[in-house]
C-alpha cells in the first residue's frame, strides 16, 4: 500500500513527509490555472532535489492542452505526470509523447468521481495510462481534486476491481477515515492533501506533520492486516 501526500510547498514539508514514511510527494506547478498550494518551477526544482531517491516525485499539472504539459515535464524531470484538468485529459499520444521527452516517466490520470458515469470513464483511462487516481471534485477549484470531501467508495472498490492498472484512492482522505476507505476500496494507494494540511490565515495552507505520520501509520496497519 502506498501513500502519497499533496500538495507540498518546500523543501522543509518534502523532508518532513518522507521522514513520516510517505512514499510519493506531489508538487503543483503553477502553469496559470491557480491550483491550491502551487509552486513555481524553480521551488519545484528545490523540492524534487531534497526528495531525491527517497520517494517518488509526482508532478501535478492542470493545463487546457497537452501542449502546455511538455514544457514542464521536460525540465522538471518528475516520476510520474499527474493529469488532472478539466479541458485536457490524457491520451495514448500524449503518453507515448511524455515518455519520449521523460525517459521513465509514468502518466497518472485524474478520474472525477461525479456518479456511476466515472466507472466508464476510469476504464477507458486505464488501458493506456500507467495509473489512475479517483478523485472528489470541487466546482469552486480548478481541476479535478483538493476539494476535502469524500464520495462513493463503492464506485471505487468496481473501478478497482476492474481497472487493468493501478489504482490510487483520493477524495477527502485523513487519518481518521483511511483505514475505512482501504477495507471498502482495496486500492494499489491512498492520497491525501486537505485533510493532512492546516489551513493558513491567508487561505493557503501548510502540512501537518502529526497528521501525516497518523495517516501513513494507519494506512499501513490496515494494509498489513489484509495483506496489500
Amino acid at each position: 500500500m502506498i501513500t502519497q501526500i499533496y500538495s507540498i510547498q518546500t523543501a522543509a514539508e518534502a523532508v518532513a513527509c518522507v521522514e513520516a514514511g510517505v512514499d510519493r510527494i506531489g508538487v503543483a506547478v503553477d502553469t496559470g490555472m491557480s491550483l491550491p498550494a502551487q509552486v513555481s518551477e524553480e521551488t519545484c526544482q528545490q523540492i524534487f532535489a531534497a526528495i531525491g531517491q527517497k520517494a517518488t516525485k509526482v508532478l501535478i499539472v492542470i493545463t487546457k492542452t497537452g501542449e502546455e504539459v511538455y514544457g514542464p515535464l521536460a525540465r522538471l524531470h518528475p516520476d510520474v505526470i499527474h493529469i488532472c484538468g478539466n479541458d485536457f485529459f490524457a491520451t495514448p499520444e500524449f503518453v507515448a509523447k511524455a515518455k519520449e521527452l521523460c525517459p521513465g516517466v509514468e502518466v497518472l490520470q485524474a478520474i472525477p468521481m461525479t456518479g456511476p458515469e466515472a466507472v466508464d470513464q476510469a476504464l477507458h483511462y486505464a488501458e493506456f495510462c500507467d495509473l489512475i487516481i479517483l478523485d472528489s471534485v470541487d466546482p469552486n477549484i480548478a481541476g479535478i481534486g483538493a476539494a476535502g470531501i469524500t464520495h462513493d467508495w463503492a464506485l471505487d472498490a468496481e473501478i478497482v476491481r476492474r481497472a487493468r492498472c493501478r489504482v490510487i484512492l483520493a477524495g477527502g482522505l485523513g487519518p481518521d477515515n483511511v483505514a475505512e476507505a482501504i477495507r471498502t476500496v482495496r486500492p494499489w494507494g491512498v492520497d491525501s492533501f486537505t485533510r493532512t494540511s492546516d489551513k493558513l490565515p491567508d487561505g493557503n495552507t501548510k502540512k501537518d506533520p502529526a497528521k501525516v505520520r497518523l495517516f501513513v501509520k494507519n494506512a499501513q496497519a490496515v494494509a498489513a492486516e489484509l495483506g496489500l
